[in-house]
């Protein structure tokens, strides 16, 4: 080991790093010796590369001779070729800085000087934690940089969103490589999940809807599900979601779970993106719903006494609820899961219900891939957080031209990518809102009866149409509507109605 000597990228000694950084750079928190030991113990054995390789990547490496030393290495061992000091020999020999180390027997150096295989996880290890905090330093210096620049143009607001992105960018490093895990875990897990839904009323493993129909067919709403809640406009895809996000929140109990943590044992916490109404707007339609007052007599003012009365009382009662509205329109994805992280981190997260996915913003320029890339976005908070993700979405208007409108999966707008990354694709259908709209003229009289004939049957009646579910059954969920107050609701069916009269 000793007969190596420790140089960084300049070809100075590590000790004294020179260049124009000076004793910024030897502030820098690095280990040379154990990105030696590391590549040493990978020149002597191509084996020890896959303990290593889902810790830390070339740019980890604080030498960037060390650093193309282990790409070049890394790359001979994917494609199965052997990476020793004679076979790295050919492609380095034009490497400046290898040069000025040494050369070729540099790299025999590092392969004699290895003391051993076994520690190579523990110099992994510590080389991607000393590079974390050599990143975390160059953070803490731009947000001062740029805290320091007082331009028109340097939002502060706009540079804590920014500092936030790059600092949770920096913990999500190496987070994601997990890797196998035995089947043995994944058995244990899953005999949890269904003694957690065994142990629950109604059987549901996930967070209830307040829905039982819909409850019976989803089984709740799962952790990590992305769910996309799709139709045309009218529909009430926002009615249908604010009424979950209420019932959601309205039976909030926290306590002790099954798995041991503390959390929500009921209903939960719920974060609702409302990027197209404002949050005043969207409290309206809840108190609306809580209060049975109808959401137009609400924004006029025109209210009796009576239903004014119970408007304040609902408003008192929501006021403990666990319903968090950001009515931030255009938000890009990243400052979305952004936001959701900081709520889980300050008020709890069980359920995000996103209003609608075609509002958020992503970095392409084609919109085909921006949709993909917010889909794919919407689904890796769901999995992060580990809680349900509802994403409202717009459904193409080819939908009209057909004499069904019932809306089906080639419906969903601009991207097949959204069917693609959602676990559950369901569309709200009011067949009433059409036949509504096929009205014939007074004079047709056979008509006329045959059309209020249809529109009794369909009155106050709506449909979810379950048209992709990994985890169950696809099919059709029938719900009440009641347009007045914006609210779905259970359907009574008509052999339920002799039971509700006992």
């Amino acid at each position: 080991m000793n007969e190596i000597s420790t140089f960084n990228a300049s070809g100075t000694p590590a000790d004294n790093p020179g260049g124009e950084e000076g004793d910024l750079a030897q502030a820098m928190p690095h280990s040379v010796e154990a990105e030696q030991q590391l590549l040493g113990a990978i020149l002597t054995n191509n084996d020890v590369y896959d303990r290593i390789a889902s810790i830390i990547n070339s740019g980890h490496f604080y030498d960037p001779v060390h650093a193309r030393i282990y790409e070049v290495a890394a790359a001979r061992i994917a494609k199965n070729n052997l990476a020793s000091p004679v076979t790295l020999k050919a492609f380095l020999a034009d490497d400046q800085g290898l040069q000025e180390l040494g050369g070729a027997s540099y790299l025999a150096k590092l392969a004699g000087a290895a003391v051993s295989s076994y520690a190579v996880r523990d110099y992994a290890q510590m080389i991607y934690d000393l590079a974390i905090r050599r990143e975390l330093i160059r953070l803490g210096r731009d947000i001062s940089d740029g805290a320091a620049r007082v331009n028109v143009d340097n939002d502060p607001k706009e540079q804590i969103v920014q500092a936030e992105q790059k600092l949770y960018k920096l913990s999500e490093q190496g987070s994601s490589e997990s890797g196998f895990v035995s089947f043995l875990k994944a058995v244990t897990d899953a005999v949890n999940v269904a003694n957690a839904a065994y142990q629950r009323e109604g059987g549901l493993a996930g967070v209830s809807t307040g829905l039982i129909d819909m409850d019976r067919k989803l089984g709740g709403l799962h952790p990590s599900d992305l769910l996309i809640l799709a139709g045309r406009p009218s529909m009430g895809k926002t009615s249908l979601a604010t009424n979950i996000a209420f019932n959601v929140a309205k039976a909030y109990k926290r306590g002790m779970r099954h798995d041991g943590t503390e959390g929500a044992v009921e209903g939960g916490v719920v974060g609702f993106y409302s990027l197209e109404m404002s949050a005043e707007q969207l409290a309206a339609r809840i108190l609306s719903e809580a209060a049975e007052v109808p959401s137009e007599q609400i924004r006029k003012g025109d209210m009796t006494e009576e239903e004014f009365r119970r408007f304040v009382e609902a408003a008192k009662s929501l006021e403990a609820c666990p319903l968090y509205i950001d009515d931030t329109p255009a938000l890009p994805i990243a400052q979305l899961a952004a936001r959701a992280r900081r709520l889980k981190r300050t008020h709890g997260l069980d359920l995000l219900i996103i209003d609608y996915l075609q509002l958020c913003r992503g970095t392409a320029d084609n919109r085909v891939q921006e949709i993909a890339e917010i889909s794919m976005g919407m689904k890796a908070i769901a999995k992060e957080l580990n809680i349900p993700v509802i994403a409202l979405s717009q459904l193409s208007r080819t939908v009209e031209s057909r004499d069904d409108k019932r809306p089906q999966l080639s419906d969903l707008r601009e991207s097949g990518s959204i069917e693609q990354d959602a676990d559950v694709v369901m569309f709200v259908f009011r067949e009433e809102y059409y036949v509504e709209r096929e009205k014939p003229s007074d004079d047709r009289l056979d008509e006329m009866a045959a059309w209020q004939e249809r529109m009794e049957r369909l009155h106050g009646k709506a449909e979810v149409i379950i048209g992709k579910q990994r985890h169950g059954p696809i099919g059709t969920v029938e719900l009440s509507f009641e347009g007045r107050f914006t609210r779905f609701g259970n359907l009574v069916k008509p052999w339920q109605q002799g039971q509700d009269d006992h």
